[in-house]
C-alpha cells in the first residue's frame, strides 16, 4: 500500500509545522461545505437525535461541526480566539447510552511564532475546518466497520490549541493574538457533551490519534471523573506513546521541543502531580509530558496502540534533519523497505525502548496493548487499519477486535507483534510514492 508524501527536510520547528495531521488528513475524506459568514458557522449543530434513516446503508455519513457558543465566556478559545468544535454522531439502539471521544491529532506548536502560523490553519483555528466529514474506523456507524462501537455516540473533538488539548495560560499573546486555551477548550467540550446526555452515560471511551493520543493518555482519569462510579469508562491512545530518546547524533533534541512547548503554552502546573512529584531531582517537570513517564500512573483501564516503527516518531524523534544535515536518513525515513541493515539495527532499538516502556502492563488485567511491527503511524482513523478483511493482524486479530476484547473484559488483550520484516499485514506508509 503506497501513500503519497511530501518531500521536504525537516528543520528545528518541523515538529511543529509537520503536524501529525500529514498522516491523519491524508488518509480521512473530508468533505468542505461553503459558509458564508461567522453567523451561519455559529448556527451549526451535530444531528440531535436517533437517525430515521437505515442505519446499516452504504452511503457514508457526513457528519455536521458543531461550534460551542458557550466556550466563549469560559475564555475556551482557538489560537485565534475563535471557538472550539466537534463532530458528533447519535447512538442508537443498544449504544443509545454508550460514549465514545475521539480527540484529533496534529502535532503540537513550540513557540509563539509557529504557533502564529498554526492560527492561520484548521489545527488553530475553527474558521478552517470542514464543516462536514466522514466518520470511518473507529467512529463508522457501521457493524461491518466498527463491530463493537458503531451505534455508540462517537465524537470527534476538533484539535485547534497545539499542545495536545492542554495548553493554560489567563492571558492572550498580544504582540500576535494568540491564546492557550487548551484545557478550557476541553472543559467546554465536554461540559457541552455531558449537557447532550453523556451524563447519563453507562459506558465511555476516549480514544485519540497521535497528539490526540498523547492528551487521550493525560486527560484519562479527568475524563472517568465526569462519569458515574458505576459507568465502564476506559482510554486508548492511538499513535500517542512519543518516546524521549536520543536521536541518531546522540542528542535529545526531542526534549527541547516538548521544554518549549510546555513552557510556551504554560502546561507544567496541568501535568500530572504523581509524576512531577516523584521525578529524579537530576530530571525536570516538563519531561512528564512524555507519556512513557506518567503511564505508571493513569488509575484507569488504558489501551496503547502504537506502531513499532512509528513514521512520524522516525521522521521526527529519531532522524530529525538537524541530526542527519548529509540525508543519510532521508529515502530510510521516507520508506523501511529503503533502509540500510545498520539503519534497520538503530530501528530495532527503538522498538525495544517503547517495549521497555511499556513493562508498566506487565500482570495488569486492566491495561491492553498492540504494538505491530508496521511503518505507520495512526491506525484508528482507517478503516483499511482498523477493521477490514486486509487490516493488519496479530495473532489473527484485527485491531478493532483487539480493543473490543480489552474493552468488554471478554479478554486479557497485550499484543506485540515480531520484529520487522516478519508481519505481511502491515499496511507500510511510502512517502516516496
Amino acid at each position: 500500500m503506497k501513500w503519497r508524501g511530501i518531500g521536504i527536510k525537516w528543520g528545528c520547528t518541523e515538529y511543529s509545522l509537520a503536524v501529525v495531521g500529514l498522516v491523519t488528513i491524508a488518509v480521512t475524506v473530508l468533505v468542505i461545505m461553503n459558509t458564508e459568514n461567522i453567523d451561519n458557522i455559529l448556527k451549526l449543530r451535530a444531528v440531535e437525535g436517533p437517525r430515521d434513516n437505515d442505519m446499516t446503508t452504504d452511503a457514508p455519513v457526513l457528519v455536521d461541526l458543531t461550534l460551542v457558543e458557550s466556550a466563549a465566556v469560559e475564555g475556551a478559545v482557538c489560537l485565534d480566539g475563535t471557538l472550539p468544535g466537534y463532530h458528533l454522531d447519535r447512538g442508537f439502539g443498544s449504544g443509545s447510552n454508550s460514549w465514545l471521544i475521539h480527540l484529533e491529532g496534529g502535532g503540537w506548536c513550540n513557540n509563539l511564532m509557529s504557533c502564529a502560523m498554526r492560527k492561520k490553519t484548521h489545527l488553530g483555528s475553527s474558521l478552517y475546518m470542514e464543516r462536514q466529514i466522514i466518520f470511518s474506523g473507529i467512529l463508522s456507524n457501521k457493524p461491518s466497520e466498527n463491530p463493537d462501537f458503531y451505534n455508540w455516540n462517537r465524537v470527534k473533538v476538533r484539535y485547534c490549541d497545539g499542545a495536545s488539548y492542554f495548553g493554560d495560560m489567563e492571558d492572550e499573546i498580544q504582540e500576535y493574538n494568540i491564546y492557550f486555551r487548551g484545557q478550557r477548550i476541553w472543559q467546554a467540550i465536554m461540559h457541552d457533551l455531558l449537557v447532550k446526555g453523556m451524563d447519563k452515560a453507562d459506558q465511555g471511551l476516549l480514544s485519540g490519534c497521535s497528539a490526540g493520543g498523547l492528551a487521550s493518555f493525560l486527560h484519562c482519569d479527568n475524563f472517568k471523573e465526569l462519569f458515574s462510579r458505576h459507568a465502564k469508562v476506559k482510554c486508548l491512545g492511538d499513535a500517542g506513546l512519543f518516546m524521549d530518546m536520543k536521536d541518531i547524533s546522540g542528542a535529545y533534541h526531542i526534549r527541547s521541543f516538548y521544554n518549549e512547548v510546555v513552557t510556551t503554552q504554560g502546561i507544567v502546573n496541568r501535568l500530572p502531580k504523581s509524576c512531577t512529584s516523584r521525578m529524579d531531582p537530576t530530571w525536570l517537570e516538563w519531561q512528564c509530558f512524555f507519556p512513557q513517564y506518567f503511564l505508571p500512573y493513569i488509575q484507569t483501564p488504558v489501551f496503547v496502540l502504537n506502531p513499532a516503527y512509528d513514521s512520524w516518531q522516525i521522521q521526527n524523534i529519531l532522524a530529525p534533519s538537524v541530526a542527519d544535515p548529509h540525508g543519510h536518513w532521508q529515502k530510510c525515513k521516507l520508506n523501511i523497505k529503503e533502509c540500510t541493515p545498520s539503519q534497520l539495527a538503530t530501528l530495532q532499538d527503538l522498538r525495544t525502548q517503547m517495549l521497555n516502556a511499556l513493562q508498566v502492563f506487565n500482570g495488569s488485567r486492566s491495561g491492553g496493548m498492540f504494538i505491530n511491527s508496521c511503518f505507520t503511524h495512526c491506525q484508528t482513523e482507517m478503516q483499511v487499519t482498523w477493521f477490514s478483511p486486509g487490516s493488519p493482524r496479530l495473532n489473527n486479530k484485527t485491531i478493532a477486535e483487539a480493543v473490543g476484547d480489552w474493552y468488554f473484559d471478554r479478554k486479557v488483550t497485550r499484543e506485540i507483534d515480531c520484529p520487522y520484516p516478519c508481519d505481511s499485514s502491515c499496511h507500510n506508509l511510502d512517502f516516496e510514492a
